[in-house]
C-alpha cells in the first residue's frame, strides 16, 4: 500500500520518455542537466520501488530489507522534493517558461504532471484562471436546464466505482450535476452530451467545481471538443476518417482484416475520441494521457490509437469480428497500467504529419459537402416525382371521366340510331299498307267501271245513272286527296333527308295541325256519305216495297235489283278504303313527326359529341402548356438553387470573418479587463490617474461591446437560416 501512494503522489517516478534527439539538441545547457537529474532520479526510484514491492511481498524480517526498506524511502522523499521545487519554479515562471523553454515543459509533461500540481498547471494550459465566465457561475446554477433530466439519469453511470461519486446524491454526483447543468444553459446548441460527463468528472478530482467549469469551458472552446459533442457529431466523423487513414498507412494488413471482418473504426474508437480514453484505461493511465492532451490536443488520441494497434496487432489478426470486440472490451483496458510509459514512448514513435491531416479533413469536408448537395438533390427530385404524380392521377381521372362521357354518348347514338331503325321499318310497313289500299281502290275502280258499263245499258235508270256520276265525282276527289297525300308524303320525304332543325319540327307540326284539320273535315264528308247512302238504301228499300212483285217477273228487273246491290256494296267498300286510308295517313304522319324529333335529339348528341372531342383536344393541347411550363419552372428552380447554395456559401464565409472578429474582440475586452485587475490589485497608479485610466478601459470595453454587437446583428441578418437550425437544435436537446 505504501509504494502505491507513493507512486501516486510522484507520477514521474515510473521509468520516464526519453526525450527526442531533435529536441535534445535544441535544449540550454542547464536544461540537460535538469533533464539528466531526472533520468538518475528515475532510475533511482525504479530500483527502490523493485525494493519495495519484494519487501512488501515476502515475510522476512531480515536485516537487509529493513535497509533497503529506508533507502527507498530516503530516495522516494528527496525525488518528491526535487519534484515539487521543479514543478512549483515552473508555475511561478509560467509565462517565461511557455515561451522561452517551450520543449522542457513539454517533456515534463510528456513524464506526467503530479497530482498535487495538476489542477493548477490544467488552469494554465488552457488560460482558464482568470475567465469572466466564472463570476457567472452561481447564477447559472439558480437557472433551469432542460437536459436536467439527462444529467440527473447519467450520473450513476460515471466513475460509478470511484469513492468521490460512489453512491446516490453523494457530493461528487452533486458537483457534477451542477457543472454540467450551469454548461448546457452557456452552450445550447450542445446542451449536454454522455461522454462528457467522463471528462468534468476528472477535472473534478484536480480542482473545485468553479475551475473545473471554466477549465471544461475552454477545452471545449479551444480543444475541437464542442464540435464532437454537436448533436450532428461532425468532428467525430472526420477523427474516424482520419484514423482510418493512419491506419490505412501504417498497419496496411490489419486494416485489410478489418475490412475483411467488417469491424469498423467507430467501434471501438468512438469512445477514445470522446473521452479521451478515460472510459478505456485505469484512471493513473488516462490522467497521464489527459496531461498531454491538454498541451498538445488531439494530436495524442491518434498517437496513443496508433500505437495500441501495433501492441495489439498480432493478437487481432487471428480473431474474428466478435473476438476483436471482446479484446478491446477486456484485454486492453489492463493491458498497460504496470508499463504506461511503453505506450507513450511508443505513441510518440508513430508518423503523425500535421498537413496531411490537414489535407484530410478538406478532402471529408468536400466529400461531407457532396453527400449534403446529393441529398438536397435527392430530397428535391423526390418531392418533383410526388408533385407529379399527384398530376399524372388528376389527369388520369379527367381522362378516365371524358373517356366515360365519350362512351357514354357513343351508346346514346347507337340507341338513337337502333330506334330510329325501328321507326324506318314502321315507315315502310305504312306504306306496304298504302299500297295495299292503293290496290285495293283500283279493283274498286274496275268495279265501278264494269257498273258504268252495265249502266249505259241501262239508260232507263237515269237515277241510278246520276248516283253513279256523283260517285265517280266522288271517287276522282278521293283520287285527287290521295296525290295530293302522295305527293305530300313524297315532299315530307325530301325534308326528311334535308337537315332537321327545330324550325322544320315546328313546321311539320303546323302542317299535322292543317291535315287533322282535313282529316276532320274528311270524316264529316264521310259521315255525310254514309248518311247519303243509308237514305239511298232507305229509298230503295220504299222503291223496291212500291213496285213489289213486278221485278219478280221480269230479269231484267231482276238484273238491275243486282247490280243495283252491287253498287251499294261497292260503295260501303269505298267509304271503308277511304276511312282506312285515312288512317293510314293520320298514322303515316305521327311516324314523320316522330321521325323529325328523334333527328333532331340524334344531330344534338353528335353536336354534344363534337363539343366534347373539341374538348378533350384542348385539355390536351393545355396538358402539353403545362408540362412545357413544368420542365422551365424545373429549370428556373434548379438556377435557384445554385444561386441559392453560392449564397449560403458567401454567407457562412461572412458569418466565419464575423465569429472570427467576434473572437478577438472578446480577447481584447478578457485582456483590457485584466489590466484593469492587475492595475486595481498592484496599486501602481494613484487614485486620480487609476480612476482616469479605468474610465478610459471602460469606454473601450464598451465600445468593442457596441462593435461586437453590431457583429453580431449583421451576422444575424446575413445568415438567419443559421440561427434558426441553432435555435432547433437547442429545442431539441
Amino acid at each position: 500500500m505504501k509504494t502505491l501512494t507513493l507512486q501516486s503522489l510522484v507520477p514521474m517516478a515510473s521509468p520516464a520518455v526519453s526525450p527526442d534527439s531533435s529536441s535534445s539538441d535544441n535544449l540550454s545547457p542547464d536544461e540537460l542537466e535538469l533533464l539528466a537529474k531526472l533520468e538518475e532520479q528515475n532510475r533511482l526510484l525504479e530500483a527502490d520501488s523493485k525494493s519495495l514491492r519484494s519487501v512488501n511481498g515476502s515475510r522476512r524480517n531480515s536485516s537487509g530489507s529493513l535497509v533497503s526498506s529506508s533507502s527507498a524511502s530516503s530516495n522516494l522523499s528527496h525525488l518528491e522534493e526535487d519534484t515539487w521545487i521543479l514543478w512549483g519554479r515552473l508555475i511561478n515562471e509560467w509565462e517565461e517558461v511557455r515561451k522561452k523553454k517551450e520543449k522542457l515543459l513539454r517533456e515534463l509533461i510528456r513524464k506526467g504532471i503530479p497530482h498535487h500540481f495538476r489542477g493548477i498547471v490544467w488552469q494554465l494550459l488552457c488560460n482558464a484562471t482568470d475567465m469572466p465566465m466564472k463570476n457567472q457561475y452561481s447564477e447559472l446554477l439558480k437557472m433551469t436546464s432542460p437536459c436536467e433530466k439527462l444529467i440527473r439519469r447519467d450520473i450513476a453511470r460515471t466513475y460509478p466505482e470511484h469513492e468521490f461519486f460512489k453512491g446516490q446524491d453523494s457530493l461528487g454526483q452533486e458537483v457534477l450535476f451542477n457543472v454540467m447543468k450551469a454548461y448546457s444553459l452557456v452552450d445550447r446548441e450542445v446542451g449536454y452530451c454522455q461522454g462528457s460527463a467522463f471528462i468534468v468528472g476528472l477535472l473534478l478530482m484536480q480542482m473545485p467545481e468553479e475551475e473545473a467549469f471554466c477549465v471544461f469551458v475552454r477545452l471545449m472552446q479551444e480543444y475541437r471538443l464542442r464540435e464532437l459533442f454537436k448533436p450532428s457529431m461532425a468532428e467525430l466523423g472526420l477523427c474516424i476518417y482520419q484514423f482510418e487513414y493512419l491506419i490505412q498507412d501504417q498497419l496496411p494488413e490489419l486494416n485489410v482484416h478489418f475490412r475483411s471482418q467488417s469491424f469498423h473504426t467507430s467501434m471501438y474508437a468512438s469512445s477514445w475520441f470522446l473521452t479521451i480514453f478515460l472510459t478505456t484505461f485505469s484512471l493513473p493511465l488516462a490522467t497521464r494521457i489527459f496531461d498531454i492532451f491538454m498541451y498538445e490536443g488531439l494530436e495524442v488520441v491518434f498517437r496513443i490509437g496508433i500505437a495500441i494497434l501495433q501492441f495489439n496487432q498480432v493478437e487481432l489478426m487471428q480473431l474474428d469480428m466478435e473476438g476483436m470486440s471482446q479484446h478491446f472490451q477486456k484485454v486492453i483496458p489492463q493491458q498497460f497500467d504496470s508499463c504506461p510509459d511503453k505506450l507513450i514512448l511508443k505513441a510518440y514513435q508513430v508518423k503523425y504529419n500535421p498537413k496531411k491531416m490537414k489535407k484530410l479533413e478538406k478532402e471529408y469536408t468536400t466529400i461531407k459537402n457532396k453527400e449534403m448537395e446529393e441529398q438536397i438533390e435527392i430530397k428535391r427530385l423526390r418531392t418533383e416525382n410526388r408533385l407529379l404524380k399527384q398530376r399524372i392521377e388528376t389527369l388520369e381521372k379527367e381522362s378516365a371521366a371524358l373517356a366515360d362521357r365519350l362512351i357514354q354518348g357513343q351508346v346514346t347514338r347507337a340507341q338513337e340510331a337502333e330506334e330510329n331503325y325501328i321507326i324506318k321499318r314502321e315507315l315502310a310497313v305504312a306504306k306496304q299498307q298504302f299500297n295495299t289500299a292503293s290496290e285495293k281502290l283500283e279493283q274498286a275502280q274496275s268495279t265501278i267501271q264494269e257498273l258504268k258499263e252495265l249502266r249505259c245499258e241501262h239508260r232507263h235508270k237515269e237515277e241510278y245513272v246520276m248516283e253513279l256520276e256523283q260517285s265517280r265525282l266522288r271517287e276522282a276527289e278521293a283520287l285527287t286527296a290521295l296525290k295530293e297525300m302522295q305527293d305530300k308524303v313524297l315532299e315530307m320525304e325530301k325534308r326528311n333527308n334535308l337537315l332537321p332543325d327545330e324550325n322544320n319540327i315546328v313546321r311539320l307540326q303546323e302542317e299535322l295541325k292543317a291535315l287533322k284539320l282535313r282529316e276532320a273535315e274528311a270524316v264529316t264528308s264521310m259521315k255525310e256519305l254514309h248518311q247519303q247512302v243509308k237514305d239511298l238504301d232507305e229509298h230503295w228499300q220504299r222503291h223496291l216495297a212500291r213496285t213489289g212483285g213486278r221485278w219478280k217477273d221480269s230479269p231484267k228487273k231482276n238484273a238491275t235489283h243486282e247490280l243495283h246491290n252491287e253498287l251499294m256494296t261497292v260503295r260501303f267498300s269505298e267509304a271503308q278504303a277511304q276511312a282506312e286510308l285515312r288512317e293510314l295517313r293520320h298514322r303515316v304522319l305521327e311516324l314523320e313527326t316522330q321521325n323529325q324529333v328523334n333527328s333532331s335529339l340524334l344531330n344534338r348528341t353528335e353536336q354534344a359529341c363534337t363539343g366534347l372531342q373539341d374538348k378533350l383536344q384542348y385539355v390536351t393541347a393545355q396538358n402539353k402548356g403545362l408540362q412545357t411550363q413544368l420542365s422551365e419552372t424545373r429549370r428556373k428552380q434548379a438556377e435557384v438553387d445554385c444561386k441559392n447554395k453560392e449564397e449560403v456559401m458567401a454567407i457562412r464565409f461572412r458569418e466565419a470573418d464575423s465569429i472570427a472578429a467576434i473572437a478577438e474582440l472578446r480577447q481584447r475586452i478578457a485582456e483590457l479587463e485584466i489590466q484593469r485587475e492587475e492595475g486595481r490589485i498592484q496599486g501602481q497608479l494613484n487614485n486620480s490617474d487609476s480612476n482616469q485610466i479605468i474610465r478610459e478601459l471602460k469606454d473601450q470595453i464598451t465600445e468593442l461591446k457596441t462593435e461586437q454587437l453590431g457583429l453580431n446583428r449583421a451576422w444575424y441578418r446575413e445568415s438567419p437560416e443559421s440561427h434558426i437550425v441553432s435555435l432547433s437544435t437547442a429545442n431539441t436537446q
